[in-house]
């Protein structure tokens, strides 16, 4: 039983916490009672409109001073305008806040049922379309993925890729007849006919719109040119609005997005109630695949393109553009914006804001966040510098080898398993606008950007440094995400930063995103023959043959890995094309999902990790890599296998805090074999082996 002193106490913390204001839609009742503005009531405040709609739909709170004003004036809107039936309430006490708390709002609990999809009807495989008989495939799939429910909604799955000759290939080798000859009659097809469409992934989110995958035949058979050809790049090019086919489908009362008729295109009409009107297309030869994401899709037959794009839609996304587009659409999906909420005034069902997710309008980031062309930059007169967290682009210095190391035959590369995908686990983020502070005091639980000089920090010249992406060490005051300066506490350094942006509304945004593409990937690369049990000789044996088992499956795999940095990298997508002038808006800034804060945090996340693994290979075994590019790491080696110097126990365990071989995102898979004498040929050039040995980007794509 508590003592008296202890209720007491915790009475006392109650009387003590700052004003509670009353909800945000019972915020914005009022000073719409009261006939005033955002804008007004932003000048009364000396905030800005913008802050004022935060407050409005949840996104952030007012914090001291104008907390007290802001509860003041709601106060006395509440005794003037009272909610019906419902006497005004007592002002409750306030208590002053320090001017930066030691920790900010932490990620709510999760809901159960949040992220996952009401179980449909299990109902038997259809294998034909609604009163229309099947045919077989041409080129049947040699292997079906593991089946999902089946929502009897869509019972012949969520897309379908149509060839020239009418025949609509579906997933599980079902064949529809589709007898559309016209863009407009193809779309009414797939909605009234085809059974096509996948159920939302999450209980607030929406059921994805059906895709259908053009052919070159199909293509032209509708009135499409073949190829779309033009100076610019192709997947930047649109039919233009007086051709044929944009005013066919014009003529039927169709729209077309903002985007126009390109390779990737969304045809609908608005919304009736609850029943969504949208198709989108895929055209195969305007280069709707991109190689690098879906390596030999589009040469693939139609049978085997639906296997490929079905396995992907069932186990990430149904794809909406490139794998970029889909990364980030599927953040969304799993977090929607808004969910139903009930009106206590009225009792109606009314859209509300969806608590952990980022909402529906965009959010301007902190100066040191964004990019030199961007309007919060160009129009503040920004001269304070900017964040420079990117991946790992180092090289060791040729005259840190030691003779040892040059006389050691191999250069091994090791390339960890979508590295920022495990940099997304548990990752805590920003969810309302940034703050700004000065000499603030540093805590590693508070997402933000930084100001502090790391420079006095001397570390192992024959590791890079884990404050920059070079790999050099910082000269003087500069701005890090909350993870970097974090892990240069952990080595056992203070930091005094001298201003910081940060924000009070945490959470672990990309949760569900990272459950969902970890699962697809790691099931993927089983489908392959690569699984969990396997010893690490075993892994690397069926590892090198993986790709050449299954070309599809090996194609998800790799739309699955772009889709994870495409994704990250769409969060600060940057301007397109030669007319953009700086300081002007581009598309990517009205979206909520505009958050360079956030692929900062992935990224420092990942390259901190990095260090971590390079420091601990040192002390475990003495090696330091020759180089790291992004998430590959080449180390000098005895023999060909990376068994040869990779740290194990007696026991034949793995030592704990190295290097891992494994399938799981985070641990690392042979990526080359070179000669140390190539690679040493190199690092006297200024190149980098990882990039020679992995052949990939240095940076995340931002998307297309």
């Amino acid at each position: 039983m508590a003592s008296e002193e202890e209720l007491f106490a915790n009475i006392d913390a109650l009387l003590a916490e700052e004003p509670q204001l009353p909800p945000p839609a019972e915020r914005a009742r009022l000073r719409e009672a009261a006939g005033i503005t955002q804008a007004r009531l932003a000048q009364a405040l000396k905030s800005t409109t913008q802050t004022v709609k935060n407050w409005e739909n949840g996104r952030s709170e007012p914090k001291p001073p104008r907390l007290e004003a802001y509860q003041r004036l709601l106060n006395g809107w509440a005794a003037k305008y009272p909610a019906h039936g419902a006497p005004a309430a007592p002002a409750p006490v306030a208590a002053p806040q320090p001017e930066v708390p030691e920790a900010f709002t932490g990620p709510a609990a999760p809901d159960a049922t949040e992220t996952e999809t009401a179980a449909p009807v299990q109902v038997p495989a259809v294998q034909t379309a609604p009163e229309r008989p099947a045919t077989s495939s041409r080129r049947p799939a040699a292997k079906k993925a593991a089946k999902p429910a089946i929502d009897p909604r869509f019972p012949h799955g969520p897309l379908a890729v149509l060839d020239g000759d009418g025949s609509a290939y579906g997933i599980d080798g079902i064949v529809l007849d589709c007898p559309a000859t016209t863009v407009p009659e193809l779309v009414e097809w797939t909605l009234k006919e085809s059974g096509l469409g996948a159920a939302k992934l999450n209980r607030y989110g929406k059921d994805s719109d059906p895709l259908i995958v053009l052919t070159a035949a199909a293509a032209v058979k509708l009135g499409l040119p073949e190829r779309l050809e033009g100076h610019e790049q192709r997947r930047s090019l649109r039919l233009p609005e007086d051709h044929p086919v944009v005013k066919q489908v014009a003529k039927a009362k169709w729209q077309l997005t903002q985007r126009g008729f390109g390779p990737w295109a969304r045809i609908y009409r608005k919304a009736q109630g609850r029943e969504r009107q949208c198709v989108q297309l895929a055209i195969l030869s305007w280069d709707a695949l991109d190689e690098r994401s879906w390596p030999g899709v589009a040469e693939m037959e139609p049978a085997d393109i639906a296997r490929v794009l079905g396995i992907y839609a069932q186990r990430v996304i149904t794809p909406r553009g490139s794998t970029a587009v889909s990364g980030l659409e599927l953040m969304t999906a799993l977090r929607p914006p808004t969910k139903a909420v009930q009106d206590p005034e009225t009792g109606n069902w009314v859209s509300g804001h969806n608590a952990g997710s980022l909402g529906t309008e965009p959010m301007d980031p902190a100066p040191p966040e964004t990019t030199p062309e961007h309007p919060v930059v160009v129009n503040s007169g920004w001269t304070g510098g900017f964040l420079n967290e990117e991946a790992y682009q180092w090289v060791r210095s040729v005259d840190s080898l030691s003779d040892e190391e040059c006389t050691l035959p191999f250069a091994v590369g090791l390339d960890l398993n979508t590295a920022f995908l495990a940099a997304a686990a548990r990752l805590v983020v920003g969810l309302s606008a940034p703050d700004h502070f000065h000499a603030p005091k540093f805590n590693p639980k508070i997402p933000g950007s930084w100001l502090v000089d790391l420079s006095h920090i001397e570390l192992d010249p024959r590791l890079p440094s884990p404050f920059t992406p070079d790999g050099t060490r910082p000269t003087g005051p500069a701005w890090y995400q909350t993870h970097t300066v974090a892990y240069a506490q952990e080595l056992g350094h203070d930091v005094h930063p001298i201003e910081a942006y940060l924000r009070r509304e945490t959470g672990a945004y990309l949760d569900p995103w990272h459950d969902r593409l970890k699962t697809a990937y790691v099931d993927t690369l089983a489908d392959m023959g690569v699984t969990k049990d396997l010893s690490d000789v075993e892994f690397l044996a069926a590892m090198e043959q993986h790709k050449q088992k299954d070309p599809a499956l090996a194609a998800v795999l790799s739309a699955i890995k772009a889709t994870v940095k495409g994704g990250v990298g769409k969060l600060r997508e940057r301007p397109q094309g030669k007319h953009y002038k700086e300081g002007e808006t581009w598309p990517a800034l009205q979206r909520p999902t505009w958050r360079p804060d956030i692929r900062a945090a992935v990224i420092s996340k990942a390259r901190v990790n990095m260090h971590r693994k390079l420091r601990n290979m040192a002390a475990m075994t003495g090696l330091f890599p020759l180089a790291v590019l992004s998430d590959c790491v080449v180390y000098p080696s005895p023999g060909e296998s990376p068994l040869d110097f990779l740290p194990y126990a007696a026991s034949g365990k793995p030592q704990p805090g190295g290097f891992r071989l494994g399938p799981t995102p985070g641990l690392a898979k042979l990526e080359g074999v070179q000669s140390m004498l190539w690679a040493v040929d190199l690092m006297e050039k200024g190149l980098n082996p990882a990039r020679h040995i992995k052949g990939g980007d240095a940076v995340l794509d931002e998307g297309e």
